[in-house]
């Protein structure tokens, strides 16, 4: 069994990238801190290299076939992945986040969600979603990608949306940081899905933040919005 196979919730099981040290720890250190996260691109860049990372951890499970090649040499047997999978991000955090795992599955379709926090009161959140455009995700294998994992329920009500336009064979969900909280919820309302994720905090603010988390991943990747 993979060592960064945590625990399994229910029929969903959690991947944490940055179980053992590697590149993912590094990438995280500079999202997190306060000063280099000021650099946009930088800051976008980071998380597109954790979704090439959960991409290639992804990869491993994909079905192949054993095909051979010319190369200008001779003949080569290689192994080709069978299919190309459906990449959804909510829009606009998730682009970056998307854009790392479209690096990777680079013949990928891509699907996008529209959706937004509404505070109905100081301390109620609920998540709205307005436009989902997708191409057809039956018997596909979708990869839904969220960089904060904070409640989790904009992931589970993305997820619910995809459902009612078809049923994919497979789902992957990709995170950068998320609260326990989100997570449990995500393994606990998400059936026979894989969680790629590239750490878990502890908790959530009195607003819906992840703590100590990054802060706002969408206005850290292009401006803060009115």
């Amino acid at each position: 069994m993979n060592n960064r196979i945590i625990e399994c919730y229910f029929r969903s099981v959690v991947h944490i990238l940055s179980k053992e040290f590697s590149l993912v720890s590094e990438f995280l250190r500079e999202l997190r801190d306060k000063d280099i996260q000021q650099d946009r691109a930088r800051f976008r860049k980071n998380i597109e290299r954790i979704g090439q990372i959960a991409a290639y951890e992804i990869s491993k499970n994909m079905e192949h076939d054993l095909h051979f090649t010319s190369t200008p040499l001779g003949i080569a047997k290689v192994k080709k992945m069978k299919e190309q999978p459906v990449i959804a991000t909510i829009l606009r955090a998730g682009l970056p986040l998307q854009r790392g795992l479209n690096d990777m599955f680079d013949q990928a379709d891509l699907a996008y969600i529209s959706a937004y926090r509404k505070h109905t009161s100081t301390t109620a959140i609920e998540i709205v979603l307005e436009y989902v455009a997708t191409p057809d995700i039956n018997d596909r294998i979708l990869i839904i990608c969220d960089p904060m994992l904070a409640s989790g329920k904009s992931l589970v009500q993305t997820y619910e949306a995809f459902m009612k336009k078809g049923e994919p064979k497979k789902v992957y969900l990709v995170s950068v940081i998320g609260s326990q909280e989100g997570v449990d919820y995500v393994t606990a309302n998400i059936p026979n899905a894989d969680l790629w994720i590239g750490v878990v905090d502890e908790t959530l603010d009195a607003n819906g933040y992840i703590v100590p988390g990054l802060g706002d991943a969408g206005d850290l990747s292009f401006g803060t919005k009115l």
